[in-house]
């Protein structure tokens, strides 16, 4: 494998890696601040004792992600700093803002949160959890600007001098058309995770209460928690289908081989035909040959455009167009301006995959707890935990939709993946950091695992009144 070949590698196993915290972090937050906020205004002892102990879950997650995060920029001045170099002055504001106005807002006011039990007013210590909450959103919404722009570049120039990409409107960066459809998408789908790791965990505390004759009032109260991340896995769900519409439109515009290789669709319809939506087709691992097993009509075209008879161009089209307009120089020999066809129609169905089946898992909760029923089915075990894997292998999966469907561009028109890596990096130099960074990571997951499966087994602590701490009584970490 050459350098370039390692680099993507790296940067893909950490980025995953990276991105299996977010979500969870995101979307418990959440739920962590809407059950301390119902427990001042309902003084259900439930309510606070599932802020407490979704609490612990959310800040061991928070505390991996932190570790695995600061790895990401790293990486920017290691493998690829042809590309830092041609992007730095625009991704320099947003990645700033995400380190010093989001990461510090989180970081803080989590610190608040943890040390403010009987220190602070119970109302600004419950907004400070919405804080994180908010923090949270805005580091999502500079990161997603940032990719966004290696998507579809705007608000930018050329200098011809240094041939590096200079800021020309940060708005219009941050208003990009695909970050304002992104945003959305990716933050549903947080919710959709959140809202699957508090079923799960609510489904599962809750039989264990009833196999072991527990008090009425945990049972209550994981029965609540199922429902309520039930709720919350449907509602998500729906936001990620309504932005992922929104989204598939704003790709066939800007980026349309993404769309084409996503289906897997080599020719443009002839006009006046709609372009079908294939629901699986069967291909060489390079997607050459496709065959259409099962496919709607006219789908992809009201998918790509909002219209049933709407053009959407195949991969043959757009190929030779980019040809005749970026040239080969782009290019290796390698190389083609065509995605690998294979990983970008599969990422795209599984990540679609997963949110369906988590909405359906929900959906079945919501009727299986309903009355103050207990499903205690064998079968319902694996169930309970496949849910939030699965959701949060669907982030990872449309993560991967997206940066492959992007090949062979780093910054999409305007920079190739192959002349962002670094020129002084060698092999030797990425196999070392990346066997590090994966020996390091699977210990860090050992860690994650054992952790919340601890706390989760060992559920929520007792009702405890929060108690008034004396001015000069030392702070101590209460999980």
């Amino acid at each position: 494998m050459d350098v370039l070949d390692l680099a993507r590698w790296q940067f893909a196993i950490t980025t995953v890696y990276h991105f299996f915290f977010v979500p969870i972090t995101i979307g418990l937050s959440a739920i962590v601040a809407w059950y301390h906020s119902r427990w001042i205004r309902t003084r259900d002892e439930g309510h606070l004792r599932m802020a407490k102990f979704l609490g612990k879950l959310f800040t061991i997650n928070f505390a991996l992600g932190l570790v695995t995060g600061i790895v990401q920029e790293f990486q920017f001045g290691m493998n690829w700093s042809s590309y830092s170099r041609f992007v730095g002055d625009i991704f320099g504001a947003p990645l700033a803002l995400e380190a010093l106005l989001a990461f510090f807002l989180e970081s803080t006011f989590l610190g608040l949160w943890i040390f403010g039990w009987g220190r602070i007013p119970e109302r600004l210590h419950a907004a400070c959890m919405w804080i994180v909450h908010v923090g949270t959103l805005l580091s999502a919404y500079f990161i997603l600007a940032a990719n966004s722009f290696m998507q579809h570049p705007v608000g930018y120039r050329i200098n011809p001098e240094t041939g590096r990409a200079e800021m020309a409107d940060f708005v219009a960066i941050l208003t990009n058309e695909v970050q304002l459809v992104a945003f959305p998408h990716v933050i549903t789908a947080c919710y959709l995770v959140g809202g699957a790791l508090v079923m799960a965990v609510g489904l599962h505390k809750l039989r264990r209460t009833v196999t072991k004759g527990g008090p009425d009032a945990d049972r209550r109260m994981y029965r609540h928690a199922a429902r309520l991340g039930a709720v919350v896995v449907l509602l998500g769900g729906l936001g990620v289908a309504i932005s992922g519409d929104l989204q598939g439109k704003v790709m066939t515009e800007v980026q349309p081989m993404k769309m084409a290789a996503a289906e897997a669709l080599y020719d443009t319809p002839p006009e006046g035909e709609c372009a079908p939506f294939s629901v699986l087709t069967v291909a060489g691992l390079g997607g050459e040959d496709p065959k259409h097993v099962i496919e709607i009509p006219c789908l992809l075209s009201f998918l790509g455009t909002g219209s049933f008879d709407g053009e959407v161009r195949g991969i043959a089209d757009l190929e030779a167009e980019y040809r005749e307009s970026f040239g080969d120089d782009e290019l290796t020999q390698a190389e083609t301006y065509i995605p690998p066809i294979a990983m970008t129609y599969w990422n795209f169905r599984l990540m679609m995959t997963t949110g369906f089946f988590a909405m359906a898992v929900g959906a079945w909760a919501l009727w299986a707890t309903r009355k103050d029923r207990v499903p205690m089915q064998r079968w319902v075990f694996p169930i309970i935990v496949l849910t939030p894997i699965a959701t949060v292998l669907g982030h990872s999966f449309g993560w991967i939709f997206t940066e492959v469907g992007r090949q062979p561009w780093v910054v999409f028109g305007e920079m190739a993946t192959h002349t962002a890596v670094s020129p002084s990096v060698g092999a030797a130099d990425v196999w070392t950091s990346m066997i590090v960074f994966t020996l390091l990571y699977g210990g860090l997951a050992v860690v994650e695992v054992r952790l919340l499966l601890a706390y989760i087994r060992k559920g929520a602590e007792p009702f405890e009144q929060p108690r008034l701490v004396e001015d000069d009584q030392p702070l101590e970490f209460a999980y």
